[in-house]
């Protein structure tokens, strides 16, 4: 049976706004017996090539921002020996903007259930370090902190909404609840595409988007089972998600809710067994109806741009490379919302719903009528 939303605390939102810029970060390093004998500007430029360029790199090493077992070290001649301990000390900066309130939906002893608000990341990455949703969770669990509380983890997500989505984001807040959810998610994903057993129910999550489409899709239900995997694309170190032949089984089930002949859109519902990255983005485009507003995928389930290999090699100010002028995943623009979320819970196996309620674009006619008749009566 469905368990209701409660037991709600009297929480129901939280966040600190952010601080002008971040701490910083730094990053160790050991010299191996491989690396022994390479000057300081040898072992940077060529093992963090990415990170920077090699002018770059020597601006940093002049600035003070290599240690050396404890010691700065700006001569970038510097030979190295086998076992030294460096640090790379990147300078604080103003990470771009990003909504720092969330909203509980859902909250008992073993999880936490988020309204991620479109434009904020999940976990650190790129040039949001500080303006996450797992610092505000951590900045959280320090303002209830009694001593109970630091013995205990502070929640942590156990699965990611791309940037610009918002919606559902589930959390766990014990180490019982995080494996257990994990493999929720997990199991989902490795059912699609694989022989299932049959005496096994499907899944224990399934989650429901809502997204706004281009074009005017024609059926009234689409099924997409398009691998996906990763390409080559610069500005995204580990590579970017696409359809792709070779890639691993996602599966997508879209219902339509409305069509907009004047706007040329269409609403969509959509659910999902497995969790691609991206897989919404990619499945829509991939149909030849890209999210409304999406700066990244285009039809076909590719990106607009991937012949541009036009590396910009000018420099930021503490000698990393510019921002990517191409789109990258988390650009925002498209309406992706994580609606629903229907799963087991982690400890009691008790069925639970959860909701976050709809963007006002994301309503269809109807929605939006009732919603604005409720209001008047209120």
């Amino acid at each position: 049976q469905n368990k209701n939303l409660g037991p709600m605390t009297s929480r129901k939102k939280f966040g600190i706004p952010w601080p002008e810029c971040n701490d910083g970060l730094s990053y160790d390093d050991v010299v191996r017996a491989s690396d022994a004998g390479a000057t300081l500007i040898e072992f940077y430029s060529t093992k963090y090539k990415s990170s920077a360029p090699l002018q770059g790199w020597l601006q940093r090493i002049k600035s003070g921002q290599i240690t050396v077992d404890g010691g700065v070290v700006t001569d970038s001649n510097t030979v190295l020996r086998v076992g030294s301990k460096l640090i790379y000390h990147r300078l604080p900066w103003k990470e771009p903007d990003a909504p720092h309130m969330i909203d509980v939906l859902y909250e008992d002893d073993d999880m936490i259930a988020l309204n991620k608000p479109s434009g904020l990341q999940v976990l650190p990455g790129g040039l949001y370090q500080q303006r996450t949703i797992l610092t505000q969770l951590q900045w959280e669990a320090n303002n209830q902190g009694t001593c109970e509380m630091h013995k205990r983890l502070h929640p942590v997500p156990v699965h990611r909404l791309g940037r610009g989505t918002s919606g559902i984001l589930l959390c766990a807040k014990t180490k019982l609840a995080r494996a257990r959810l994990a493999s929720h998610f997990a199991d989902g994903t490795s059912h699609v595409g694989g022989k299932r057993d049959t005496k096994q129910e499907l899944g224990k999550i399934a989650k429901m988007y809502r997204a706004l489409v281009s074009g005017i899709v024609e059926n009234d239900k689409v099924t997409i089972n398009q691998p996906i995997g990763i390409v080559k694309y610069p500005g995204v170190a580990k590579g970017l998600y696409v359809a792709s032949e070779s890639g691993k089984p996602a599966l997508s089930v879209v219902d339509i809710l409305e069509t907009n002949i004047q706007e040329n859109s269409t609403l969509v519902q959509v659910k999902i067994q497995s969790g691609r990255p991206h897989q919404i983005r990619i499945h829509l485009s991939f149909i030849g109806h890209p999210l409304l507003g999406d700066p990244l995928y285009g039809v076909g389930g590719q990106p607009k741009c991937l012949d541009c290999d036009f590396v910009d090699e000018s420099f930021a100010e503490d000698g990393g490379y510019q921002r990517p002028t191409k789109p990258v995943p988390g650009d925002c623009g498209y309406y992706l919302h994580a609606h629903k979320l229907v799963l087991s819970h982690p400890t009691t196996n008790e069925l639970i719903e959860i909701i976050a309620p709809l963007p006002s674009a994301l309503h269809t006619a109807e929605e939006a009528k009732e919603i604005a008749i409720m209001q008047q009566t209120a």
